[in-house]
């Protein structure tokens, strides 16, 4: 299986100024684990995912003043649709990350989330194509 077919073309942006709260709540509201934050003076977007908000409310900073420019990700990893689900998942464990970012031809397509990828292989009838071991 490819990318395409396990990745969520729901793609939440939130801007730098947002707070963590603003963030979170949007995040909560799609049922995504990590938004993409973008900024007219980036050419690239950055992403916020969960883990950063909980970092941040581990340290016991406030999510109402916590802006997400200091939480986010500025190396954001992305993937090629083509890529297959077992190259992505390789791609997640070797960086520790959860998230890739999905284009084609340049173009923002997705997030393909671990999450995706465990639904994919867990859905009736699936199958990851890996052998055990």
């Amino acid at each position: 299986m490819q990318v395409r077919e396990g990745m969520s073309d729901v793609v939440l942006t939130v801007g730098p100024s947002h707070t963590l709260r603003e963030a979170a709540e949007k995040m909560t509201e799609k049922g995504l684990g990590a938004a993409l934050v973008t900024d007219a003076e980036k050419p690239v977007a950055c992403i916020i995912t969960e883990r950063d908000i909980l970092i941040s409310l581990g340290h016991g900073e406030d999510p109402d003043s916590e802006r997400v420019v200091a939480h986010m990700s500025s190396s954001v990893i992305t993937a090629s649709p083509d890529w297959s689900l077992e190259r992505a998942a390789a791609e997640m464990s070797r960086r520790g990350i959860r998230h890739l970012v999905v284009y084609d031809d340049g173009e923002l397509v997705g997030v393909l989330s671990m999450r995706d990828i465990v639904h994919v292989w867990t859905s009736e009838g699936a199958t990851s194509g890996m052998t055990p071991g």
